[in-house]
């Protein structure tokens, strides 16, 4: 089976490299980590145990950061080793643990590759974000003794469909995890239909309630405000917004524009992937707007006549385009309402706990099915707004701004919901402390 899985790796690196190749020179993509991927990893403490932790994306990387804390607190004579896939998830891994931690790319699903990888690390214990069950890395594990539990447990309808396409492969791997921390019982279920032991999988909550940080301030807020010149305006946010999403936000900011009451209205549009400020800065032109790059003047001091710049140029119809990592939440505690993208579009959503943990009025589309459990528990306790095309955006943004009391009141109950919905550090960290204890 090894082998078997081995050469469909090859075939179908094959078939990518083209498009691998040619996202490395345009969009300067996969250029790190190549001795990673093919497992020359280390690690930074040999003579201590090791536990491993992966985490895809981005996404992944944030909602661990709770788990990681508490691994440490309780198990300091441990080392804890951290590996993403992607270079956003390397990027936001290293600055929120490489000062300490040692963070590397995952390595290449190949038998040969991820017993050097193991044999490397050594770990006691790996923990895998959300899913990311991969055939080798299992087996491997397996082979070792070493047990592979999946924290945050997830798996989309559209994954779900997938995999049990192809159920009878993918149960042999499924079988082999030692536990399922799952975000709910629809998911928890899913997991025991692809073959997980029922008696294995058990609900502890989503991680990424307890990552949601509640706040009235967030550090560095005020500076970005001096930086944009934003005093008493109003302020729309567009965070994490993806493919197609941004003209349709521009179109129902124009639509506000041309109606009386929101000339003091700003817009702060910020893409999910850096790859994409460069695009989104032309959608911005070709819409009849003028950019302002938040990167141009992040590290500049704001003189008044610098201030007098952006107000000049606030004159003829600039939008902020947030081309930075790691000031999403600075933008969004700046706002009076804010857009969670990725929604409008079918692409999953993104996260929106973290703009309702910082009280603020929380809007998105109707295709935020990777995050489903935070999406009908806002909506059910009428905490957030669900919008399912431009129109409907239109409208909710511009009663959300005229009407400030109502928007008021859904951002005040969500945050409610996500306080009552966290705890699922304590109940992960419980169960992961079962199996170090008798490892």
């Amino acid at each position: 089976m090894r082998f078997i899985l081995d050469v469909l790796y090859v075939l179908a690196g094959i078939v990518i490299s083209p498009v691998v190749i040619y996202r490395a020179v345009k969009h300067k993509r996969y250029r790190k980590g190549w001795a990673h991927r093919f497992g020359r990893v280390s690690r930074r403490q040999p003579n201590k145990t090791c536990i491993w932790l992966h985490a895809v994306s981005v996404g992944e990387v944030n909602a661990s950061k709770t788990i990681v804390g508490e691994l440490e607190k309780r198990y300091p004579d441990c080392e804890i080793v951290i590996s993403t896939t992607t270079d956003t998830g390397f990027a936001r891994a290293s600055a929120l643990f490489g000062e300490k931690l040692q963070v590397f790319f995952f390595p290449f699903d190949l038998s040969y590759v991820m017993r050097r990888a193991f044999l490397r690390i050594c770990p006691i214990i790996c923990l895998l974000m959300e899913l990311e069950i991969w055939p080798n890395f299992i087996d491997t594990a397996r082979r070792y003794g070493i047990p592979v539990v999946v924290i945050n447990g997830r798996i989309s309808e559209k994954g779900f469909a997938g995999y049990m396409r192809v159920r009878p492969f993918a149960s042999m791997f499924f079988r082999k995890v030692d536990l399922v921390l799952a975000q709910t019982n629809e998911y928890a279920q899913r997991f025991i239909a692809l073959g997980c032991r029922s008696k294995r999988v058990i609900v502890t909550g989503s991680l990424k309630y307890d990552t949601a940080q509640i706040a009235d301030t967030v550090e560095g807020a005020n500076t970005l405000a001096t930086r944009l010149n934003i005093v008493n305006e109003r302020l729309w946010v567009a965070g994490a917004t993806g493919d197609n999403e941004e003209a349709i936000i521009l179109d129902v900011y124009r639509s506000l524009k041309d109606e009386a009451g929101f000339d003091d209205l700003r817009l702060a549009i910020v893409p999910r992937k850096p790859e994409r400020f460069g695009e989104v800065d032309e959608i911005i032109r070709e819409k009849g707007f003028v950019p302002l790059r938040y990167s141009q003047i992040k590290d500049k001091a704001t003189s008044g006549a610098e201030k007098s710049i952006i107000n000049n140029q606030l004159s003829i119809n600039t939008v902020i385009l947030g081309d930075t990592m790691g000031d999403l939440r600075k933008f969004y505690s700046l706002a009076s309402v804010i857009f969670v993208g990725r929604s409008l579009v079918p692409m999953g959503g993104s996260d929106m706990m973290e703009a309702a943990a910082l009280g603020k009025c929380t809007i998105f589309g109707p295709h935020a099915f990777n995050f489903k459990q935070a999406v009908d528990a806002l909506l059910a306790d009428q905490g957030a707004i669900l919008v399912n095309n431009k129109d409907e955006l239109l409208k909710a943004i511009k009663k959300c701004i005229l009407e400030p009391e109502y928007a008021k009141t859904v951002a005040e109950k969500g945050r409610k919901i996500i306080r009552k919905n966290q705890g699922a550090t304590a109940r992960t960290i419980e169960q992961i402390s079962h199996i170090l204890n008798v490892v």
